[in-house]
């Protein structure tokens, strides 16, 4: 008897896929379109549950490591680390994946297939899920997520190690509580230059195997049955060639609330005739009537299946066990102590001095008796994590961490301070409760570190238990309850006072910016943060950390958040000046750039090289950057398009060069055409983006350089 072709491993996997797809009956085809599609045992397919996460580590499943949260990682402005964490994350997948198949566990969350990386554009500061993305900046969004994807899903020539998925596709940044009605209204260009790139960039180079649509609308269509963003840009432009996923529960809202289709089944009908394959929901269950109905032919559904299973069959969940190089990595190869180790350099690596005046910072522990730590945040576990997160076997707070570095080499004080966002910590007290604590803890110490802002209990997901602010989504950019109230108390004790802020997006610090030596952003650190962030604080390596996002002075200047026009919004377009601009963090040792030189031409590309040498006293990091203007008319502000970290023992120097493609100098016009036009472009190199604002913080400015064109207009792809 021959071998079934779908059980050919000689044959390509989409030649199987399509082989064993077309095995199936109707029925058991439509039920494989669910994320929890069943097991259909004639044919020797197993259950499997697409829906599983990793946006920092494998979430929801048990023990696993907790790295910072995607926006601190971010922070980090780190390629090769990004891609050594997706490395590590899918082994801890795949090591939990072949135990928990090991004891028959095909759950939720313990498949192969992950909803990440998140690479929406964070274009609004309120948005509550913006910490799970890469920041405000498509260039930093899409060389990340090319990164992590690479991480996850391997080089092996056959297999992937996970299937990767970017989402949300792709004009999608809340608001949270309007999400399934809200309809994002947003130009050609802004589209093409702002929205699309981080998505396009994780198709093409990532070789990203799955696309999530959005919960939205964008310009009135339906994201996960969009016929421009699914058939056009995706399939017919990009070349997709692998699954698109709904988000969950996303298609009942076709119906239900964007109106755009009047029942189930014209919904599935919509969904699955513009490609989306598979459904976070039961709603495809409606695809048997839609066939009954003549709206959908079976074919299109054979097609979507074609696609999941060869996913699955890229995984080798069809084959040898001993033909697949990753069934092999057991279960002691989560949670390790090399792991452990990799999360605390990453924790070290996305932590941001943002002021620290007169070397305020780090603090020397052996003029130190006494030491305040206060603030709703210092021993807060949920602060260190984010959400969409797993389990760590250990957590080090600030609090603890601080109390572990220390020892017994100084006395530790330390009060809440306040609740994180109600005016009082104990029900039946009166307002401000732990005020007169928090002045006596300032008043015994030497130096006190404040560590507030927010958690995930604050910003995150629409439909998250113990989001108290609008649906997720911060009503503004102050920090909750009476934090401000409780850094002006230990202000007026006389002390210096160290802010330490953990949370996952800006806040407005302007008071603390005039009146407090030292602000450190601690982002959500991962399950190792506190550990990372007292040693920074003590000095025991330089932090290293660019904002991904722009710190704002006041939401005031803002747009309104409805709003998806890109003018006024980011650094790329805003012209206030900023409290902390997008690029910028502090070192504790002094870098500086020589020898810049720019090479070759606008329309056919650039090399950029540059000496960076290490002049402090202490070993440390520094990200060269560089940012290009061009000359077209309502084209963005400087933009980053390049760059490269460098780390550098003290007084060693290294000389990096990074290449600009001819579309680094491209800018899209109304017409959605990237363009190259006659005139002078810009070009800035150094540590910082060329604002007014990042000259006067760090005190010196990129080179600049002007490269003019003088030919034809080109357009490009």
């Amino acid at each position: 008897m021959s071998t079934p072709v779908y059980q050919d491993e000689t044959k390509s996997f989409k030649e199987r896929a399509a082989a064993l797809v077309s095995e199936m009956t109707l029925e058991e085809k439509v039920f494989q379109t669910l994320f929890n599609a069943p097991a259909i045992e004639r044919l020797g397919v197993k259950a499997y549950n697409y829906w599983n996460e990793a946006l920092h580590g494998v979430a929801r499943a048990g023990v696993a490591t907790v790295f910072p949260q995607a926006i601190g990682l971010a922070a980090a402005f780190d390629e090769d680390l990004m891609e050594e964490i997706g490395d590590t994350i899918s082994t801890e997948a795949r090591a939990k994946f072949n135990m928990q198949a090991q004891y028959g566990d095909r759950d939720i969350y313990k498949g192969l297939t992950f909803w990440s990386p998140n690479v929406n554009m964070f274009r609004d500061p309120r948005w509550g899920r913006g910490h799970e993305t890469y920041g405000e900046d498509p260039y930093l969004s899409g060389r990340l997520g090319v990164r992590f994807i690479d991480g996850l899903q391997g080089h092996d020539p056959k297999y992937m190690k996970v299937a990767a998925c970017a989402k949300h596709f792709a004009v999608h940044s809340g608001p949270e509580d309007l999400r399934h009605e809200f309809n994002a209204k947003v130009s050609k260009q802004d589209m093409y230059e702002t929205y699309l790139p981080a998505f396009e960039a994780c198709v093409k180079e990532g070789k990203v195997e799955a696309v999530m649509g959005a919960y939205n609308r964008t310009n009135d269509e339906a994201c996960c049955g969009s016929k421009t963003l699914l058939v056009d840009i995706l399939r017919d432009k990009w070349g997709f060639d692998g699954h698109v996923t709904s988000d969950c529960w996303a298609l009942k809202d076709f119906h239900e609330f964007h109106m755009v289709t009047k029942n189930e089944v014209e919904t599935v009908a919509l969904a699955m005739n513009r490609g989306c394959d598979l459904n976070c929901g039961n709603m495809y269950v409606h695809l048997l009537q839609a066939v009954k109905d003549g709206l959908v032919e079976e074919k299109t559904i054979d097609r979507a299946l074609t696609r999941l299973f060869t996913t699955r069959m890229k995984l080798g969940l069809f084959d040898n066990e001993k033909a697949v190089p990753f069934n092999t990595i057991g279960y002691d190869q989560v949670d390790t102590a090399v792991n452990k180790a990799l999360n605390l350099k990453a924790a070290k690596k996305t932590i941001v001095l943002l002021k620290n005046e007169n070397q305020t910072l780090p603090l020397k522990l052996s003029e130190i008796k006494t030491i305040g730590v206060v603030g709703p945040n210092a021993d807060n576990r949920k602060a260190l994590v984010g959400n969409y997160e797993g389990t760590a076997s250990e957590y080090i707070t600030v609090l603890e961490g601080i109390r572990e570095y220390v020892g017994d080499q100084a006395r530790i004080m330390y009060s809440e301070g306040c609740h994180l966002f109600k005016d009082r910590v104990q029900g039946l007290g009166q307002p401000s409760d732990r005020t007169a604590e928090a002045r006596a803890v300032a008043a015994m110490s030497d130096v006190v570190i404040a560590v507030m802002g927010l958690d995930p209990g604050l910003e995150g997901e629409e439909g998250d238990q113990g989001n108290e602010f609008a649906s997720g989504d911060k009503p503004n950019l102050q920090l909750p309850g009476i934090q401000e109230d409780v850094l002006k108390a230990l202000y007026e004790s006389g002390k210096p006072v160290i802010l330490v802020l953990l949370s996952g997006s800006a806040l407005a610090v302007p008071w603390a910016d005039e009146n407090l030596p030292a602000i450190v952003q601690g982002w959500y650190p991962g399950a190792q943060g506190g550990r990372a962030i007292a040693q920074m604080l003590f000095g025991e390596y330089s932090p290293e950390g660019k904002l991904p996002i722009t710190f704002y002075r006041t939401s005031e200047e803002l747009p309104a958040f409805t709003e998806y026009a890109m003018k006024g919004r980011t650094y790329r377009y805003m012209t206030n000046e900023a409290l902390y601009p997008f690029g910028y963090g502090l070192s504790y040792t002094d870098f500086t750039f020589s020898d810049v030189k720019i090479s070759g031409a606008v329309a056919e590309g650039a090399k950029v090289c540059v000496t960076v040498k290490n002049n402090g006293s202490m070993a440390g990091a520094e990200t060269v950057q560089v940012y290009v203007k061009s000359p077209l008319e309502g084209a963005p502000n400087a933009q980053l398009k390049g760059l490269k970290k460098v780390t550098l023992e003290a007084g060693e120097s290294k000389t990096v060069e990074i290449t600009l493609p001819a579309k680094a100098f491209g800018v899209y016009n109304e017409a959605a055409e990237r363009v190259i036009i006659p005139g002078n472009y810009e070009v800035y190199v150094g540590a910082s983006a060329p604002d007014t604002r990042s000259v006067s913080l760090m005190k010196k400015a990129p080179a600049k350089f002007e490269l003019s064109y003088s030919g034809q207009t080109v357009v490009m792809e």
